[in-house]
């Protein structure tokens, strides 16, 4: 019957990882979804090969500001979660030397001066700490003043990076 749902869309779930939040899957069923990165970060990983990946809410670059504040949620400093993220993506068997990494957000969406550029300090300081871990960026959506929502299908690595003005679709495979 036309317009039935398939099985896969009866169980298929989304998952949204909010502000300083890490979520990790293997499950094909998966879409990890996040929602109005502006000068916040989202770091999108996946292994093409076992299907497997996760996405990171990064809000700051540095947690020396409130050590406190990173213990409680270290996924929101870039330095503090990173190595959560990859231990969680380890534990979901995401190969390390596989996995696509893409990043998005960044922007200033200020109206006035940004005196403290967290967009940018948040772009410089997770591409360091990348770097640092031996880890290549496949692509990237940074900067601008839009904010972005990002869709990761984890059966097909199907990236969706929604802006105001537009929608792109980036395969990692």
């Amino acid at each position: 019957m036309a317009g039935s749902p398939t099985i896969s869309m009866l169980f298929a779930q989304r998952v949204v990882i909010g502000v300083g939040d890490i979520a990790v899957s293997n499950n094909n069923m998966v879409t990890l979804t996040t929602y109005a990165l502006g000068s916040c970060i989202g770091v999108v990983a996946y292994d093409p090969v076992n299907k497997a990946g996760g996405m990171f809410h990064l809000m700051l670059p540095d947690s020396s500001i409130s050590a406190e504040k990173a213990c409680k949620q270290p996924a929101m400093f870039a330095d503090t979660g990173l190595p959560l993220f990859l231990r969680e993506l380890a534990g979901v068997k995401a190969d390390r030397n596989r996995i696509k990494i893409y990043l998005a957000g960044g922007a200033c969406v200020l109206s006035g001066p940004d005196t403290f550029k967290i967009g940018e300090r948040n772009s410089v300081a997770i591409k360091s700490l990348l770097a640092a871990q031996g880890l290549r960026i496949t692509g990237s959506d940074l900067a601008g003043t839009l904010n972005r929502t990002l869709h990761l299908e984890l059966a097909t690595g199907l990236l969706t990076v929604k802006l105001p003005d537009r929608c792109e679709k980036i395969t990692l495979n």
